[in-house]
């Protein structure tokens, strides 16, 4: 079952001392942003009062949090947004969420599981293990991917030839 709620991103520092928070987005847009409402912390819902952008990091303000000292408790905390506030991805894009668990499979044989997504900013590099416990890495190239079904948690490859050797 997908989670209703996706990190968004991580709380790196204050910004002021009127309470605004500096957050690395774990998005591939920082400017995703403009589309929440609300964002979630320690299962606690904030709205969100004011939002700028500087450099690749978000400045927000959120309402219940007047000053430096009260943001001061928020610093390094992962902060989440609700699935249905992203709106619709485009073909082909996926949650890293979504992904993470899915089986890896080639010619009907599961080659393992994904355990994480590397973003090298030209393509994603899914990092899988097999039930060995050995770890590789496949580049999420068309070449490679022939075919993911979240719902059931499949990703259908086709390797190049000597990854495994």
């Amino acid at each position: 079952m997908m989670s209703e709620l996706l990190e968004a991103g991580k709380i790196c520092n204050i910004h002021g001392v009127k309470g605004y928070l500096k957050i690395f987005p774990w998005t591939d847009s920082p400017y995703i942003y403009d589309n929440f409402e609300f964002l979630i912390i320690d299962d606690t819902e904030f709205r969100i009062q004011d939002l700028k952008y500087h450099k690749n990091f978000v400045i927000l303000k959120l309402e219940g949090i007047d000053n430096a000292n009260e943001a001061e408790k928020f610093k390094e905390k992962i902060v989440y947004c609700r699935r249905d506030d992203i709106g619709a991805l485009d073909e082909d894009t996926f949650f890293i969420a979504d992904l993470i668990s899915c089986s890896v499979i080639e010619n009907g044989v599961e080659l393992g599981k994904v355990i994480d997504i590397i973003n090298t900013g030209a393509s994603d590099i899914y990092e899988i293990q097999t039930a060995e416990k050995s770890i590789f890495y496949l580049p999420a190239v068309k070449e490679n991917i022939v075919s993911i079904d979240i719902q059931n948690k499949i990703i259908q490859v086709k390797l190049p030839k000597g990854l495994l050797e």
